[in-house]
């Protein structure tokens, strides 16, 4: 695995990916013309019954979904030129077969920029789309402030597909009389129906954050926000089922941090000399909304969060993003022996190294939250090891 410390511009998918990119918009930019210039050449070189009119009709095609509608209409009149000069090489130009493609050519082209509008107003459209997406997904899940409660915090949210932004992987962040209180969470689904339970359990968890004196208090409350909710939409499952979440307090001025885990990724522990040490719940619970399934009393438990270390908690799309060989992320043994600058900068090289190991990108989103505990004293900057394999 190559090393990863420093951002680096890569696409929404990746150096892999951007290349790939990068490289078929190149051959889309000059195909057209390779096909005018293959149709000519193919002209020249066969005899007078082989006709190079299906390429030059062609080039307008291959031109509509991908040129501007000048530049559609350069490569028809192009095409069209072409068509022309070679007829008048050949003496043909009066002939019935001659006139017959030169329409040809005329009618292809004409449908091309039609189809050129066409893709123009659509791309419109998926633009404004996009839009109001990314404002429904900052409305709904804000990104939080760099300090909060004395804490330095970091997240991200890494969409699966490039342009997309609406999913139901959630995050937040609060200060309350009890501590800062988080939750990072996962609803089963995807579209709208998880957009709207992703409303839900972060509306209700800002009110029990501020409300609730314990934690398993704060879990009560999204579990019965999620059922409430459920059943005015006739059935759980027709509000998205269910969501694993971990909730986490970090009471104010004590080096611990309280966690009730309802079947979601258990969160990274990272020292501040670079181990890293997973927070595992004791007794496993089920997601929210499962309650139907079986019920038992939520129990946070509490683990030592000394200063300088950094808890990260993500979504399983960090943990199940595979190589191309099927061989899964593993983030603790990827961040094991590094030390980072800040949480911005170890989401950023996670992140990037994800993208390494993917070839490109994960499959499904990722939500990233980094809390960091600063040391008394510390250097306001600190160095960033490569992650290595």
């Amino acid at each position: 695995m190559g090393q990863v410390g420093d951002r680096a511009p890569y696409g929404a998918h990746g150096p892999y990916g951007y290349g790939r990119r990068l490289a078929g918009r190149r051959v889309v930019r000059f195909l057209p013309a390779l096909v005018i210039i293959g149709g000519v050449i193919l002209d020249l070189v066969t005899p007078a019954r082989v006709t190079s009119s299906p390429l030059f009709a062609a080039a307008p095609l291959i031109a509509a979904p991908f040129y501007p509608l000048f530049g559609t209409l350069l490569v028809a009149l192009a095409s069209l030129a072409a068509e022309v000069a070679l007829r008048i090489h050949t003496g043909t130009l009066a002939t019935v077969v001659s006139i017959s493609e030169l329409l040809t050519v005329l009618v292809v082209s004409a449908l091309a920029l039609y189809i050129n509008g066409v893709v123009r107003r659509s791309g419109e459209r998926l633009a404004s789309a996009r839009i109001i997406a990314e404002t429904a997904q900052r409305a709904v899940l804000p990104r939080p402030a760099e300090r909060i409660g004395g804490l330095r915090i970091a997240a991200r949210y890494e969409a699966a597909q490039e342009g997309a932004f609406i999913g139901g992987d959630l995050f937040a962040v609060q200060d309350t009389p009890y501590g800062v209180r988080l939750v990072v969470g996962d609803v089963r689904g995807k579209g709208l129906e998880a957009v709207e339970a992703v409303a839900v359990i972060i509306g209700s968890f800002r009110e029990a954050a501020e409300q609730e004196s314990s934690l398993e208090g704060v879990a009560q409350r999204l579990e019965r926000s999620l059922l409430r909710e459920g059943t005015r939409r006739d059935g759980l499952d027709v509000f998205e089922g269910f969501t694993t979440a971990v909730l986490a307090e970090i009471p104010h001025g004590e080096g611990v941090v309280r966690l009730v885990n309802r079947g979601h990724p258990e969160p990274l522990l990272m020292c501040h000399d670079g181990a890293v040490r997973m927070l595992a719940p004791r007794d496993p619970a089920l997601p929210l909304g499962m309650s139907e399934l079986g019920a038992w009393p939520d129990r946070a438990e509490q683990s030592a969060y000394p200063d300088g270390a950094t808890l990260l908690f993500y979504t399983d799309g960090l943990t199940e993003a595979r190589d191309d060989q099927g061989v899964f992320y593993v983030p603790r043994e990827r961040l094991n022996g590094r030390i980072f600058q800040g949480p911005d900068e170890m989401l950023q090289a996670l992140i990037d190294d994800v993208r390494l190991h993917t070839g490109g990108g994960s499959q499904d989103d990722m939500a990233l939250l980094a809390v960091s505990r600063p040391t008394e004293g510390e250097p306001e900057r600190r160095r960033t090891m490569p992650i290595v394999p």
